[in-house]
């Protein structure tokens, strides 16, 4: 049956989504990469398309900003719809000099300071995980593509638009330097932990769209239609 939020019957959606934040970067990926792909949901206009690459069933979905947006769709995702796995391919702002406009990232994990997790299923730690498994298979698919990856901690934040402080160090220095956190982004944190509490697996593929230590930044165009190596490295892994 449909839920409130998606109006897909069961069976439309893949055993594999990918799940960029704005749902234009889903109908681009249904666009230009799938075979016979299906509009399946367009509630709230958060599209979904379902179709073949290279012979394989996949659902490509928005999940909208932020960990309350995600948090919704991947847990009907997995509950609902016996989803197995969320590769979430989304932007992020870098934090490292190591991280650099149009780099591709691994999260190894999410750090946050949201209660997300604590108010979903009492988990009270700062930090979330995705799939060892599913990450290591994205590792081979970058591997098989010439896609070189970076990896390491994310910052999943619950603000974008933070008040200026004149702490020093910022607290974003702190989140790098303290945690190892290579970049910021507002939802991995929260679907690792409902990925955790349903027993499925999800990972979280990154390109860097814009930076804290330069002038450098992505328009809006760009973030849609040219983060393609991580949808590809994601769509390899089918």
């Amino acid at each position: 049956m449909p839920t409130p939020h998606n109006n897909a019957q069961k069976g439309q959606i893949a055993k594999t989504v990918l799940m960029p934040g704005d749902p234009l970067r889903a109908k681009f990926i249904a666009d230009t990469f799938l075979q016979d792909a299906v509009l399946v949901n367009e509630v709230r206009g958060m599209l979904a398309y379902t179709g073949t690459y290279n012979g394989k069933p996949v659902t490509v979905m928005g999940s909208g900003m932020g960990m309350p947006s995600i948090g919704i769709y991947s847990y009907e995702l997995f509950k609902e719809y016996d989803v197995d796995r969320i590769i979430r391919i989304g932007s992020a702002g870098s934090y490292s000099s190591d991280a650099k406009i149009y780099d591709v990232v691994l999260a190894t994990s999410a750090v946050s300071e949201s209660t997300y997790a604590k108010v979903q299923s009492g988990y009270d730690k700062d930090e979330s995980y995705p799939s060892k498994a599913l990450n290591d298979s994205l590792r081979t698919a970058a591997k098989r593509l010439g896609i070189n990856m970076i990896e390491g901690a994310i910052h999943s934040s619950d603000v974008f638009y933070r008040q200026p402080s004149d702490e020093k160090p910022t607290y974003w220095e702190k989140l790098r330097d303290e945690r190892g956190c290579l970049a910021v982004e507002m939802e991995s944190f929260a679907l690792f932990a409902n990925a955790s509490v349903l027993g499925k697996e999800a990972a979280c593929l990154l390109t860097i769209s814009d930076s804290f230590i330069s002038p450098e930044i992505t328009t809006a165009e760009e973030r849609q239609t040219c983060f393609t190596n991580m949808m590809k490295i994601a769509l390899e892994n089918l």
